[in-house]
């Protein structure tokens, strides 16, 4: 194993495969770990993966403050810093898209683009706040197995990669998720988000109908965001998807490379 450690001194485990000039880093929901992108492992032939497990989730420590957004954004920065590595497309699936987000807010000359699966700036709707309130409930009366069950089943593509997620979401700290729960409900970056100076591409589940109201809120705010539906899909993209997304993964960032080599050839005298 792998391991990192925080400018607080917490041991963050990593995964970094592949080779090529670019790299993605992947940024997982609370206590889903780095194997929620198991199925992105093709994408190393054109590009370097950076593998984490958040804070408290999977192989990483737990450290002793409180889980927020910006301090796992930090860690993400850490965690680069100590790979030297400048430059980062950063993909985030459902709450590890606010993750992702906050670290672009932060440290904007780390973050080439946003890749944001099944985002949301905000919690503004009953169904999506419903779902954070039965994960803090859940995990405030220690119902891990059960959390962890729920998870594996609705992102299982076999049934030996859900026994693996059931089995790496139990190494998440009840007290950890809840917290992750907690922030994740709470936060908000609707009004920050015109100062990403990144490119956003919002990527929905053609059936993950209670988040795409939320592609409205980036595109009135966000001066370079851009939105595509997974046909016949709903939340699970990363798992249930992975084809599709690899695809756009890939045609994303080619374009982006394009753009900045155009913008560059232009500004030459």
């Amino acid at each position: 194993m792998r391991y990192v450690y925080t400018r607080d001194d917490v041991k963050i485990f990593y995964r970094l495969i592949g080779t090529g000039p670019t790299t993605i880093l992947f940024v997982h929901p609370p206590g889903m770990g780095h194997i929620t992108f198991k199925q992105q492992l093709p994408l190393s032939k054109d590009f370097r993966l950076l593998y984490v497990d958040l804070r408290g989730n999977g192989n990483s420590d737990s450290g002793s403050v409180s889980i927020k957004f910006p301090l796992l954004a930090r860690d993400l920065y850490d965690v680069c810093q100590q790979l030297d590595i400048d430059k980062v497309f950063i993909c985030g699936y459902s709450n590890g898209a606010s993750i992702a987000m906050e670290t672009a807010i932060r440290y904007p000359n780390l973050v080439e683009g946003l890749l944001l699966i099944g985002a949301f700036s905000e919690v503004d709707s009953l169904l999506l706040g419903g779902e954070f309130l039965l994960g803090i409930t859940a995990s405030k009366m220690k119902m891990m197995q059960l959390l962890a069950n729920v998870i594996s089943n609705a992102h299982s593509y076999s049934k030996a990669f859900g026994k693996e997620m059931s089995d790496y979401f139990l190494r998440t700290d009840a007290d950890i998720l809840y917290q992750m729960y907690l922030e994740g409900l709470f936060y908000n970056c609707t009004k920050k988000l015109p100062s990403i100076s990144c490119p956003i591409l919002l990527i929905y589940g053609q059936k993950d109908y209670y988040v795409h109201h939320y592609q409205y809120k980036f595109m009135k705010r966000h001066r370079d965001t851009k939105v595509i539906y997974v046909s016949g899909a709903r939340h699970q993209i990363p798992t249930k998807h992975s084809t599709i997304l690899n695809a756009i993964t890939k045609q994303f960032i080619q374009n982006q490379k394009m753009d900045t080599k155009t913008k560059g050839s232009h500004s030459t005298p």
